[in-house]
């Protein structure tokens, strides 16, 4: 009887053992350094962006690009009905001939003993008032084109032609397509090797691609809430069929 106690004991025992063995066995598999990710989500920004706005009231007379379409630097854009303003340009021009005129002829005046200095002076000043008109008018007839700040491409045309405007008012979003860059956010763990000048490879869904690139630089500061920090890197090949906004995933791969 104690004889066949004890051989179940053992095989109880024996039971146990192999069941925790075979739970040790299920263990999953220990993590990657730093639990490091191959892959990464990434976007393709473009480095230069803007909100093109009016800087006067007035109507549109023309709006020379759309949405999609290209353009160079210095083309212009769009062009304000700006009668009145080129009146007051000439009109400025018109009064400094005036002051310059009335200055050289007092001039001759004061060399005769005609006229005194004070009458001299205040032709001269008179004629400085005129240039500074000038520089006004013009200044403000500068503002009835818009050019283009860079070469680039229309995303979204905010106005129409004949519409009036006012200052500040939003008419064209335009972005530089050319030079694109490519955003990830990382886990700030990275940081003890994720340097500018660091090279990896970007897939882009869109064009279902893979396109070398590399680290140009970091964000200025980790968030502290998802433990992340912006890093920003470019495709280092010519890549004409890439656009702002495409997706992917870039394979980061930590040094041995």
């Amino acid at each position: 009887m104690a004889r066949r106690l004890m051989l179940g004991l053992a095989a109880c025992l024996a039971a146990a053992l192999g069941l925790q063995v075979r739970a040790q066995d299920s263990t999953p598999p220990a993590p990657t350094p730093g639990g490091v990710a191959p892959e990464i989500r990434a976007q393709l920004t473009p480095r230069q962006y803007t909100t093109l706005s009016s800087e006067m009231a007035g109507r549109i007379d023309r709006i020379t690009t759309r949405v999609g379409e290209t353009f160079q630097k210095g083309d212009v854009l769009i062009e304000f009905d700006c009668a009145l303003q080129r009146a007051q340009v000439a009109h400025a021009h018109a009064v400094q001939v005036q002051a310059d005129r009335t200055y050289t002829i007092d001039q001759r005046l004061v060399a005769l003993k005609s006229m005194g200095q004070l009458e001299l002076d205040v032709a001269a000043a008179e004629v400085q008032k005129a240039k500074a008109d000038v520089a006004a008018a013009d200044a403000v007839a500068s503002k009835c084109a818009i050019a283009a700040p860079f070469a680039g491409v229309t995303v979204d045309q905010k106005a129409r032609e004949f519409q009036y405007t006012t200052p500040g008012q939003p008419l064209l979003d335009i972005l530089d397509n050319h030079n694109l860059e490519v955003e990830l956010i990382a886990p700030s763990h990275w940081l003890s090797w994720l340097k500018p000048g660091y090279q990896f490879h970007v897939r882009i869904e869109e064009t279902d691609k893979t396109y070398p690139a590399k680290i140009t630089r970091l964000g200025g500061r980790v968030d502290p809430v998802s433990q992340s920090i912006k890093v920003i890197g470019v495709i280092t090949e010519n890549a004409p069929d890439l656009t702002a906004g495409m997706s992917g995933r870039a394979t980061l791969v930590p040094p041995s």
